[in-house]
């Protein structure tokens, strides 16, 4: 009777594993195409197919992206517009986390009257669109004087940012138990004691989900980059717009591919690394108790 459930089980197992590496090495043409294409030269790139290896291997188009993105008439290289971004994300993640976690252990255990209103209000701030809040974070930008600065790009994600982290810490939150909470209170710990003594300690998986989540989000962002930056204060995405879209003679693809693979690889990474902490703090608060 085992010899013929293995023998049932077996083909299906094999199947879904088939299915899943076909479904992976669809996902991974388009980034095995970019890697192959940055390392090839532009007459290779001509004369071959998008999938053959290079004839001759060269990291040309490397260099190229690194010390050669355009933005307007002006080139300059793209290793500063890669410290933007990060100068940008850092301090925004960190404190659009910071405030998130505050917030919702505020509205999920220090309960006041009009908490669930506000949650509300700032559960409704996860869906309003990037393009509502152009035109006054324009202005308040430019009223505190931050306009087309790494600073208000900051500003502007934080902003942006904290309705998710506090939907995210609040939904974590509420499923700790608050006999915990009422203990603590009773041994003389006070508000901001109980918070960076007990709940901040506990709340590692939904810190790396909001850490992953916010950089992802801000890393990646076009929109806000392109709006509230100028000049040598843009984004690594703005400079990868400008590079491919600024054409001087023959198109070099590969120092396209080349500054694509560079914007994206601080995200890989940080999936690659991290990406198991984001799935478990999802499902961390799922069970209360």
């Amino acid at each position: 009777m085992t010899d013929v459930v293995r023998r049932g089980v077996r083909p299906s197992r094999i199947a879904i594993y088939g299915v899943l590496l076909l479904a992976c090495l669809v996902y991974l043409i388009p980034l095995i195409i970019m890697l192959i294409t940055s390392f090839k030269t532009p007459m290779d790139i001509r004369s071959s197919n998008l999938l053959a290896l290079p004839t001759d291997w060269t990291t040309i188009g490397w260099t190229k992206a690194w010390a050669e993105a355009c933005t307007g008439v002006q080139c300059e290289g793209v290793k500063g517009f890669f410290w933007n971004s990060f100068k940008m994300a850092v301090p925004a993640v960190l404190i659009s986390t910071l405030l998130g976690a505050f917030n919702g252990y505020v509205l999920s255990k220090w309960k006041f009257r009009g908490a669930d209103l506000m949650f509300g209000m700032l559960l409704f701030g996860c869906f309003v669109p990037f393009q509502v809040v152009l035109l006054p974070m324009a202005q308040t930008l430019g009223m505190l004087g931050m306009a087309n600065t790494t600073p208000g790009l900051v500003l502007v994600h934080v902003t942006y940012g904290v309705a998710f982290t506090t939907l995210f810490f609040r939904n974590y939150y509420v499923a700790i138990p608050d006999a915990l909470i009422k203990a603590a209170r009773l041994d003389g710990a006070g508000f901001f004691t109980i918070f960076f003594r007990i709940l901040l300690p506990m709340s590692t998986p939904i810190i790396m989900v909001s850490l992953i989540w916010q950089f992802t989000q801000i890393w990646n962002d076009f929109l806000f980059g392109v709006v509230f930056s100028s000049g040598e204060s843009q984004p690594i995405t703005v400079a990868l717009n400008n590079l491919v879209n600024t054409s001087t003679g023959v198109k070099e693809y590969n120092v396209d591919m080349a500054a694509a693979m560079i914007a994206a690889l601080p995200t890989l990474v940080v999936y690659i690394v991290a990406g198991k902490y984001f799935i478990r703090g999802l499902t961390a608060g799922s069970e209360k108790g």
